[in-house]
């Protein structure tokens, strides 16, 4: 049986750190990560903040929890281009059975995309 990999292994996310209620991850952006226009592509930018988000959640909760994204807002301040993207994702606040975080995605000391977003903690 051969090893699976993950989604945003496949997307080339690395340097993953998460630690209480804070996630930091990378991506080199390629010309693969571009849309049509030449600059990083919104899909990818939405991934990376969920990503990071969710991971931010997950270093807060128990080993069996599973965040899963109920809301998700983006805004696109300005465009991407290949090289390093940072993403940093936190929690703002945190609830019982939801939590509040905010993202961002910088380039070059830029902030390209800030994220919100609320998650569900599924208790299993």
């Amino acid at each position: 049986m051969s090893e699976q990999t993950s989604f945003v292994e496949t997307l080339g996310v690395h340097g993953g750190t998460a630690d209480d209620g804070t996630a930091h991850l990378q991506l080199d952006a390629t010309d693969q990560h571009l849309n049509e226009a030449g600059t990083v592509h919104g899909g990818v930018l939405a991934t990376l903040v969920d990503t990071a988000m969710g991971r931010a959640v997950r270093s807060r909760t128990g080993e069996s929890d599973v965040p899963a994204t109920s809301q998700l807002t983006l805004t696109y301040l300005r465009p991407g281009s290949p090289g390093l993207l940072e993403v940093t994702g936190r929690i703002s606040k945190q609830g019982e059975h939801l939590t509040v975080c905010e993202a961002e995605v910088e380039q070059e000391g830029r902030t390209l995309v800030h994220a919100v977003a609320t998650f569900a903690v599924l208790h299993r």
